[in-house]
Parts: structure tokens; C-alpha cells; sequence
């Protein structure tokens, strides 16, 4: 009998596992990394300068520890109860920073909190509809505030909505069902335009070496 496709939320669970007995350790929280390759690339200046700030698709949480032991308060947000767990379990002697389990639109609907940075590193930005999303951010941002995001650089031809498709799982069977939303930079510009931001800086930031697969990386502003 052939096997249901996998939920995202199971996707998410089983992201980035860690093997072995016992407890894992945490990862290096040393630096703020936008994209695949460690040390490549801007880091947390991109920010600004925020007070109080939001990772949306926080997953192991290293860059909202990061932020947090610069003297940020911090809540990550995350789809996956089993990423939020550990997440938490990492990284509960920093202080200022929380992990909530949910999911992104429905979090920024429901809270009353005020942010001066909404970001996402290779995160929730890249698996919510933009058109869902940005209003929502818009309007959780202080006058002002940062919005910034990172995902896989855009293949040309395959834009908007993607479904992923394939076994991404070592030793699963069942196919993964996960949308993915990805534009040219010019686009990601047009639709952030669109919906109120401004000082819109979208870009491609290239591997190190050249053959891999580069980063793009978008920051815009609401209005002060």
C-alpha cells in the first residue's frame, strides 16, 4: 500500500537531525549567518539595531541566540513542536530570548506585540504565501522596522509557488509535500512595494565558490 505523503509539520519535525545517543549539543551561536555557507556573507548589522525582534521559522534557534546575547529580546516562532523543543532545551540560560510553537501568519494575527525586526533565515518567509505573509509583518513592525528574509537563490523559470517534491529524508519512503515561494529579487521588490515597505534592497549574494548555489537575501523597511 503506498504510503500518505508527508505533512509539512512532519517535514519540519524531522529537519536537520541530530544523530547519536544522548543529549545533542547545541550548535555555534557565534555569528549571524544569512546564507549555506558559514562566515559568507553580512550578518546581524543587517538588523540594524532592534530592541525587540522576531525569527519567523526559528528552527535550532542559533541566530535568535546570537541576537540574544547581544542584548536583543528575541522570540523565535516555529511550525515544528519538535524544532521549538529542543530549540528551548539549547538554549534556556540566554537571557531575553523565547521559542513559541505555531505558525507564522497565524502568530503575527494574534499577538499584540510590536517588533523592530522581523527576519527569516532560510525560513518560514520561503514557505508562506507573500500575499498571507507581508501584511501581517507590515503591521507587527514598529515605525521604522526591519523586515529581512533569506532563502536558495532563484532558479530562473520556476517562479512563484513550488512544490517540492522527492524522498528529502534519509530512510523515509513517503514523499515530501512542502510549497516554497521563490521570485527574481526584482519581484520580491515589487510585491514588497506593493504592500507598504519601503527602502527595498533585494539581492543575489553569490558562493563562495561559483558553481554552488547562491543566496538571496531582501531587506525592507516600514516607514518611519
Amino acid at each position: 500500500m503506498p504510503h500518505a505523503p508527508m505533512t509539512p509539520a512532519e517535514y519540519w519535525d524531522k529537519y536537520k537531525p541530530y544523530k547519536g545517543e544522548g543529549v545533542q549539543p547545541a550548535p555555534q551561536a557565534h555569528r549571524f549567518d544569512w546564507t549555506q555557507y558559514s562566515g559568507h556573507g553580512p550578518g546581524a548589522e543587517v538588523l540594524g539595531h532592534p530592541r525587540r525582534a522576531l525569527e519567523l521559522g526559528s528552527a535550532e534557534g542559533k541566530e535568535a541566540a546570537h541576537l540574544a546575547r547581544q542584548g536583543v529580546e528575541v522570540t523565535g516562532i516555529d511550525f515544528s513542536a519538535v524544532q521549538v523543543e529542543r530549540a528551548r532545551a539549547w538554549w534556556k540560560d540566554t537571557p531575553g530570548l523565547s521559542f513559541v510553537h505555531g505558525e507564522a501568519c497565524a502568530y503575527l494575527s494574534s499577538t499584540p506585540a510590536e517588533y523592530d525586526a522581523i527576519y527569516s533565515v532560510w525560513g518560514a518567509v520561503w514557505f508562506t504565501d507573500p500575499e498571507d505573509l507581508f501584511p501581517r509583518v507590515f503591521e507587527r513592525l514598529a515605525p521604522g522596522g526591519v523586515f529581512a528574509f533569506s532563502q536558495a537563490e532563484p532558479v530562473a523559470g520556476s517562479y512563484g509557488p513550488q512544490q517540492m517534491r522527492g524522498k528529502w529524508l534519509e530512510g523515509r519512503e513517503r514523499e515530501l509535500t512542502v510549497r516554497r515561494w521563490q521570485y527574481a529579487p526584482e519581484t520580491w521588490a515589487d510585491i514588497l512595494k506593493r504592500h507598504g515597505f519601503t527602502d527595498i534592497d533585494a539581492q543575489v549574494i553569490k558562493a563562495p565558490e561559483p558553481e554552488n548555489l547562491g543566496t538571496l537575501l531582501v531587506r525592507a523597511h516600514v516607514p518611519a
